[in-house]
């Protein structure tokens, strides 16, 4: 679907009342420094995490990701201790100023403050990282509600996160618009009732991320048109 065709369905039949934005891989760019992390504590423990099995936790909760490695390596491995290692050396990359906003997301917050939408972010990640990174980035002030991890009983792909989201805001999850970069999240807000569409970032679209969402999204830039107030 067209990002045209997008707008002539949300903003018609459909009205979107309210946006969810995921945080991690859509908002602030740290899919690919988590992805960096997971490499360079592999080495250091002398084993092999390729590309496939560390992108297998993009948009995956630490709980579901400490079951992802341990199904991989074993319930002897130190599943707990590599994550620890690879969110080390994360920090060390944020801290060297490696953490960005991805393209669009200063456009798109302008866009949804001149129409008073509401808007919240729904993360897989825990408060404390989620407040850090949003502080960091400049944007925690820009929105009126942020959902973590820490807040529901079952992350992404359950819709838990985007229904207690939805619930902050004020609206039926089916009028929300739900922005996400993940295969996870995706599911999660479908699941939720919510409207979607799909920002890629590391993970590409397949087919049945084609069939939930409105469209496929470049960046943040191009969704933009479906909120911008005819001149």
């Amino acid at each position: 679907m067209l990002l045209q065709e997008a707008r002539d369905t949300t903003m018609g039949a459909l009205p979107i009342e309210a946006l969810i934005f995921d945080m991690d891989g859509l908002l602030v760019d740290t899919e690919s420094l988590a992805m960096q992390g997971l490499a360079s504590a592999a080495a250091d423990m002398g084993f092999d995490a390729p590309e496939a099995f560390r992108h297998a936790m993009i948009g995956v909760p630490a709980d579901h990701c400490l079951r992802l490695v341990q199904e991989r390596f074993g319930e002897a491995f130190p599943a707990a201790a590599y994550l620890a290692e690879a969110s080390r050396h994360m920090e060390i990359l944020i801290e060297a100023g490696a953490l960005k906003l991805k393209p669009g997301v200063l456009d798109l917050l302008s866009e949804l403050d001149a129409i008073g939408m509401r808007k919240a972010v729904a993360t897989s990640s825990s408060r404390a990282k989620a407040d850090r990174h949003l502080r960091r980035t400049g944007i925690i002030s820009r929105f009126d509600a942020i959902v973590t991890r820490d807040d529901v009983a079952r992350g992404k792909p359950h819709p838990d996160l985007f229904l207690r989201a939805a619930r902050e805001l004020g609206h039926a999850p089916g009028n929300c618009l739900a922005l996400e970069d993940s295969y996870n999240g995706v599911r999660a807000a479908d699941a939720a009732g919510s409207m979607v569409i799909m920002v890629p970032d590391l993970l590409p679209p397949t087919e049945e991320m084609r069939s939930i969402c409105l469209t496929i999204a470049p960046d943040l830039h191009a969704v933009c048109p479906l909120f911008r107030r005819p001149m």
